[in-house]
């Protein structure tokens, strides 16, 4: 689920990991990707849980990419993900953290 923010800030900046973290996300490192990124279990566990790339537009503005991921990624014959988009729980999620970031009444 993409949800695009208004903000025209570097989507690696400090206010970004500020954000997030109010958002009760926390910052990693994908090694896969070379990618920071933000998550948010679901439990007491490394998953499931909620897994934010923070990306900007052509015009500036940030647009978080949320999924759900399952499990730890698999390789072998196996697929490298088991990310959720557009399930009920991500789309939960998105409207939290719409709410949260003041883009929804």
């Amino acid at each position: 689920m993409k949800i695009n923010l208004p903000f025209k800030i570097d989507a690696s900046s400090k206010e970004i990991m500020d954000l997030m973290r109010s958002c009760s996300y926390h910052l990693i490192h994908d090694r896969m990707n070379n990618k920071l990124s933000y998550v948010r279990p679901l439990g007491n566990y490394h998953y499931p849980r909620f897994h934010i790339y923070i990306e900007n537009n052509p015009q500036g503005e940030l647009i978080l990419n949320l999924h759900l991921d399952q499990k730890s990624v698999s390789y072998g014959r196996q697929t490298a993900h088991s990310g959720e988009y557009d399930d009920e729980t991500v789309k939960q999620e998105g409207e939290r953290l719409k709410i949260f970031l003041n883009l929804k009444a």
